[in-house]
């Protein structure tokens, strides 16, 4: 067996450690497969030295609200008033003013609740007032007592669009209008050259303990964080520090549509095929007991493997899961 692969070991207790490790963790995260891990995360460690970079590529523009769903998946999620069952909005929610939208010819096949729909009026008057996105995030997270810093990866707008067999695609409308059935022939992460890290950004990388690179869609949800430009030469700095999470499990995505842009794009669509994605800058590789045979290859790209369980089904999945991430 190679040297660098760690074979799968007992998984650490709910009490075998401290109750709240004193790590300074940083997370790259997507939406509702990172929000799990972060929940796992924000329970058992101190909430207040986490902080977490947020995909902004999802925004989008609708009815003249400017719609951030990753930001708001994970700080509906650490705030604990997120709707589980689904992974993203509130919490017995209602969508009155979606349907009378609906009425008025407007399109309403993208889902925003009515207590939603306050979150997207308060940004987007903030943005109004000459305020930033960082600043928008901040104030929204304080505001449901969110103790974790969640930062945009930019305050600049970069949508992510997918040029498919259908022409080129908002990718909210590949994913939801569309459920995610085009044939993806590439994608572009627009204004991204000329785009800055958000403010807090490099620095939360450089002054990490640990990095964690969330089990989310690599090339929708981490690849916009990592387009950005000096993140990922800043991760590249740091890389015996990045930890990354495979969201792939024996071919398959947990959440979303992973492995079939990764096939329609060229790559595997398997855990090696993610970790040839990540090997520049990542110092170990977590992937699930069900790709333990990939291991000894994913290690000749020069990662060291982990394997652990990675499926977070229930919150004691998470937090186990987080704990043993952080005992590493």
């Amino acid at each position: 067996m190679d040297s660098h692969v760690t074979l799968p070991t007992p998984p650490v207790s709910e009490f075998s450690m401290p109750s709240k490790t004193k790590l300074k963790i940083t997370a790259l995260a997507g939406g509702v497969g990172a929000s799990k891990l972060l929940l796992g995360l924000y329970e058992v460690m101190d909430p207040g030295l986490l902080t977490i970079i947020v995909n902004t590529g999802d925004d989008i523009v609708l009815h003249g609200l400017k719609i951030s769903p990753d930001l708001d998946i994970v700080t509906y999620t650490l705030a604990g008033i997120v709707d589980v069952s689904k992974g993203w909005g509130f919490r017995r929610e209602t969508f009155h003013t979606l349907r009378r939208l609906a009425v008025y010819g407007r399109p309403n096949w993208f889902n925003l609740g009515d207590r939603d729909l306050a979150t997207h009026i308060h940004r987007t008057a903030m943005l109004a007032d000459g305020k930033t996105l960082s600043q928008a995030a901040d104030s929204i997270r304080n505001a449901l007592g969110v103790k974790s810093c969640i930062l945009p990866m930019t305050d600049d707008p970069v949508p992510t669009l997918i040029d498919s067999n259908e022409g080129s695609l908002h990718f909210q409308e590949y994913l939801v209008k569309r459920r995610a059935e085009p044939v993806v022939r590439g994608i572009r992460f627009a204004g991204v050259e000329s785009a800055h890290p958000a403010p807090g950004v490099l620095k939360a990388i450089h002054a990490a303990d640990r990095i964690l690179v969330c089990p989310s869609n690599p090339l929708i949800s981490i690849g916009p964080i990592l387009a950005v430009p000096q993140i990922r030469n800043q991760l590249r700095a740091h890389q015996e520090k990045v930890f990354a999470v495979c969201p792939i499990v024996g071919g398959k995505s947990l959440k979303g549509p992973s492995d079939k842009m990764l096939f329609h794009l060229g790559h595997d669509p398997t855990a090696l095929g993610v970790a040839r994605l990540y090997a520049d800058f990542t110092g170990t590789f977590v992937i699930d007991p069900a790709d333990q045979a990939q291991a000894s290859t994913i290690s000749t790209l020069g990662m060291k493997v982990v394997i652990l369980p990675t499926v977070m089904k229930t919150c004691s999945q998470k937090r186990k899961l987080a704990r043993n991430l952080l005992s590493l």
